[in-house]
């Protein structure tokens, strides 16, 4: 008789960061962010994600998130290079190591040396854009038109933010708790580190949108409303990337994910 098994597609990420592979090389705060998701099935997914990762899949589906956030400070190396507003698009992966993470579609900022800076050290698709921020009380707006490439997407909404949350469900964790990103870059496929506490979590009571972000990214949703939308105030982020290339992609067994047994 054989025993117990562990489905790989419930196997979550931890809840806290693994330690980063060395010295943080950038440090960010993160504010006001807001997390909003449609589930898609992994087969649309895969053709977007950078060579030798695969998606990411909680209970054999995935998900494509549109995701906004202050960063009110970064610091390069310990060099304060300012903030910006940014708005991304984003899906999810695991590499054959079990490292699991984010790609980055497209990513919005209203930082041009930020923008031309991401984009030649780490091959990462950040846009230059007009982003407009505001809040009144638990009323937050947002509004984003890309600048560069001309005739670029754009969108807006507005939200409510509701009560904290004391305990996250499943999906809540799988698309918040993301220790590192893949991105295409020289030839490779990296991984990059990121560590920051937990998001502290709040429900959203009210949502509206409009725009084609999304769809711009390659993600086609229709006019299907989000499955999660989430605010948080915030944290503070040290990220460093890991000199591990992503390998080819094999079989992913449930003992190489989330057991922390992964490289740096």
């Amino acid at each position: 008789m054989r025993g117990p098994t562990t489905d790989p597609t419930r196997l979550l990420p931890p809840a806290d960061p693994p330690p980063l592979p060395g010295p943080p090389l950038l440090r960010q705060g993160w504010r006001d962010a807001v997390f909003a998701h449609w589930p898609i099935p992994p087969g649309r997914a895969a053709p977007l994600l950078p060579a030798h990762t695969r998606p990411d899949t909680l209970d054999g589906v995935t998900y494509v998130g549109l995701v906004a956030f202050r960063a009110p400070f970064t610091r390069a190396v310990g060099i304060p290079v300012g903030g910006f507003d940014e708005v991304n698009v984003r899906l999810y992966s695991v590499d054959s190591h079990g490292r699991r993470g984010v790609v980055f579609l497209s990513m919005d900022a209203d930082a041009a040396h930020s923008v031309l800076a991401a984009r030649v050290l780490t091959g990462l698709p950040y846009m230059w854009s007009d982003i407009s921020v505001h809040r009144a009380d638990d009323v937050h707006a947002c509004s984003v038109r890309r600048r560069l490439p001309r005739g670029g997407a754009r969108g807006r909404w507005r939200l409510t933010v509701g009560e904290r949350l004391d305990r996250v469900s499943p999906l809540e964790h799988f698309v918040t708790a993301r220790w590192g990103l893949h991105t295409r870059h020289a030839a490779h496929t990296w991984w990059i580190r990121v560590e920051h506490r937990p998001w502290p979590l709040h429900r959203v009571r009210s949502w509206s949108y409009e725009g084609d972000l999304l769809r711009a990214a390659g993600v086609h949703v229709g006019e299907r409303e989000p499955i999660s939308v989430l605010w948080s105030p915030g944290v503070d982020t040290d990220v460093c990337p890991s000199l591990v290339t992503a390998p080819r992609v094999r079989a992913l067994g449930a003992a190489r994910l989330g057991t922390g047994a992964c490289p740096l």
